[in-house]
């Protein structure tokens, strides 16, 4: 059994195992090569209460190595004790289906979208461009949204307005808006974020724009922090709604457009020197732990 590298094996009425690292924890106890491990007789001590594995050494070595041998078999290694990291593919090497794309058109009736199948805005300056048609009356709803109340963005409009909520892990929630709401007819509503650069999770400024047959309008705010890693292990993105749980208390769920999307289209810029430094240094960190925990 593995599990945050925390690693355990039974044979025989013998289990050895070691903790590497609680789920609460923020750091590993040791190392992987320096993990403590134990040794229980469980046909005698059936509650695991006495270590044996200082005075049973060789019978240690001898679970480790089996072990070893399992997880090499039912291919376990290499071990990998990064956390937050690997849930961003970029970040940690791991092959991904989206990886190097730089565009993605987004159609209404594609909801649930998770990260993995998604573009990857996290860490980089990124636009939305949404065409739509604004009914007589106006419109509301999300235009297109991703994850939810426990950190996610959402592009929107309320009372007509198109607006912009980006929610930093549920503990703040940044809102940029326009002052007029779009009137009715052909829109196209877009929204660009400049990211600071300089590392993962910092911030940057967003402006919307809308341009009709008639008027062009604009707004800007600052976006103080992103998240670096990951949005949502559950909660995808979703074109003219936003299911799940609600990215902002600005609205209900799901909150769906009362216009037509024609389309929508997401661009990612190419990082930064300084982000792209700071990519490679995390994937030449991880391949020196997967190559010494092999």
């Amino acid at each position: 059994m593995k599990f945050f590298c925390n690693r355990s094996i039974y044979h025989d009425g013998w289990l050895a195992g070691t903790v590497h690292k609680a789920p609460w924890e923020l750091k590993p106890r040791a190392t992987l090569a320096n993990d403590k491990w134990e040794l229980y007789d469980t046909t005698k001590d059936f509650s695991l209460t006495k270590d044996l594995s200082t005075k049973m050494p060789d019978k240690l070595k001898e679970m480790q190595a089996l072990f070893t041998k399992e997880a090499v078999k039912y291919n376990v290694l290499p071990l990998d004790d990064r956390m937050l990291e690997r849930l961003n593919a970029e970040a940690v090497g791991r092959p991904d289906i989206m990886a190097g794309r730089t565009s993605l058109t987004l159609h209404e009736g594609m909801t649930g979208m998770s990260e993995n199948v998604f573009i990857n805005i996290k860490n980089h300056s990124f636009s939305i461009t949404a065409d739509t048609i604004i009914p007589d009356g106006g419109a509301d709803g999300v235009l297109l949204a991703q994850a939810g109340r426990f950190g996610g963005w959402s592009f929107y409009l309320k009372h007509g307005k198109p607006t912009f909520t980006y929610n930093w892990l549920g503990q703040k929630q940044y809102t940029i808006t326009t002052p007029k709401p779009v009137p009715p007819g052909p829109a196209t509503i877009r929204f660009d974020f400049a990211y600071d650069g300089g590392g993962a999770g910092l911030g940057g400024t967003g402006t919307i724009s809308v341009i009709t047959a008639d008027t062009e309008q604009f707004a800007k705010g600052r976006i103080d922090r992103t998240q670096g890693f990951c949005f949502s292990a559950d909660e995808g993105a979703d074109v003219g709604c936003d299911l799940g749980t609600a990215v902002t208390e600005n609205y209900q769920v799901p909150f769906k457009f009362t216009g037509t999307i024609l389309g929508i289209t997401v661009e990612v810029k190419p990082a930064s020197s300084i982000d792209k430094a700071e990519s490679d240094k995390a994937k030449q960190e991880g391949s020196i732990k997967k190559a010494l925990s092999g």
